[in-house]
């Protein structure tokens, strides 16, 4: 196995330690026996837990995007209800399965990255289809500021994701299309 193969698979399972664990259980043998790999191979890629987490949450952004910019290329954006139903869809998808893994991971960073400047930069939210169609979307019904309104929108999807980790339960669309109302109203706020 390639050198970069290999530190792909750590990370990958440095991902789901960190999900299954918690960042007290992230260690290096913890992350070998997950990977299945003999003990020491972990420390010998990424040497420092510093080195692990960078290279977690680097593999961690990477899936994101790559799952992102799917959805916004296959995801028809023409209505606000396609729009509502679009982001339940992603939203489903973090709260369950290996999403709901890689959820749980990349909060436990975000809290990390607090203190970690260079944890922080790599986790900038950045562009891609998803985020792209949102934008172009509410852009396309002339609501002024659809890059504030954008942002404003996926930091309140990320909230509700945060929420049902934390409490149970799923984001319903109401919930969504409430949120995508509201990134829609025109400025000034005045309900229609």
């Amino acid at each position: 196995m390639r050198g970069a193969d290999r530190r792909r698979l750590l990370a990958d399972a440095a991902i789901g330690v960190l999900a299954d664990a918690g960042v007290r259980g992230l260690t290096h043998r913890a992350v070998d026996a997950a990977a299945g790999l003999p003990a020491g191979t972990t420390s010998a890629y990424l040497r420092t837990r510093q080195a692990l987490l960078t290279a977690l949450v680097r593999r961690l952004v990477e899936l994101d995007q790559g799952e992102l910019q799917v959805m916004g290329e296959q995801v028809a954006v023409r209505s606000a209800a396609e729009l509502a139903e679009g982001i339940a869809l992603l939203t489903g998808r973090r709260l369950t399965g290996e999403g709901r893994r890689r959820s749980l991971a990349r909060y436990a960073c975000a809290v990390e990255s607090v203190r970690d400047p260079e944890l922080r930069e790599i986790l900038v939210p950045r562009e891609n289809a998803g985020r792209a169609a949102v934008r172009a979307f509410i852009a396309g019904q002339g609501v002024a500021d659809p890059d504030g309104r954008t942002t404003t929108l996926l930091a309140c999807v990320d909230g509700l994701v945060f929420d049902r980790l934390v409490g149970g339960g799923s984001v319903g669309v109401d919930e969504i299309e409430g949120l995508v109302a509201a990134a829609l109203r025109p400025s000034g706020g005045a309900a229609g």
